[in-house]
């Protein structure tokens, strides 16, 4: 099975404005979210919004979506998913939102069908947590933060 035999079913929830994710090369890894909005937006440097996408997915069960920042508004304009990767479960079926931030310094506009971020759909697992009183050993051991170098 190819990436591309996985199916995701997309409900229209807001009429016109609504734009499918689109993966734009043959090798993307992500699928373009669009901004679901009547009139432009603007983000103030150091706002935070909640951009309606007005879709909502059937994610299949063992699979989440990751919705992450598009780079290119990252690098030109600061402006970056806040909550990054946002988690979308299998089983929820609302309308996608994604909460960008403005870390810029100018004011940012988003404009009505704007790609503001992208669609990851990964292979994920919950598993049965069972506690134990010991764990096996490794290599790294409980070394935390900066344990393995720069």
């Amino acid at each position: 099975m190819t990436s591309r035999d996985l199916v995701i079913r997309v409900r229209n929830v807001a009429g016109d404005e609504a734009h499918l994710p689109e993966c734009k090369t043959e090798g993307a890894a992500g699928a373009d979210l669009s901004a679901s909005i009547p009139e432009p937006w603007t983000i103030e440097p150091g706002q935070r919004v909640l951009v309606p996408t007005g879709i909502a997915l059937a994610i299949p069960q063992g699979f989440e979506g990751q919705i992450r920042p598009r780079s290119g508004l990252a690098l030109r304009h600061g402006v970056t998913v806040l909550n990054a990767p946002g988690t979308i479960d299998s089983d929820y079926r609302g309308e996608l939102k994604v909460l960008l931030i403005n870390l810029g310094e100018r004011p940012f506009v988003i404009e009505p069908g704007d790609r503001i971020a992208q669609l990851v759909i990964a292979a994920c697992a919950c598993p049965r947590f069972e506690v134990v009183w010991e764990l096996d050993e490794t290599q790294r051991g409980a070394g935390g933060y900066g344990s393995t170098g720069l």
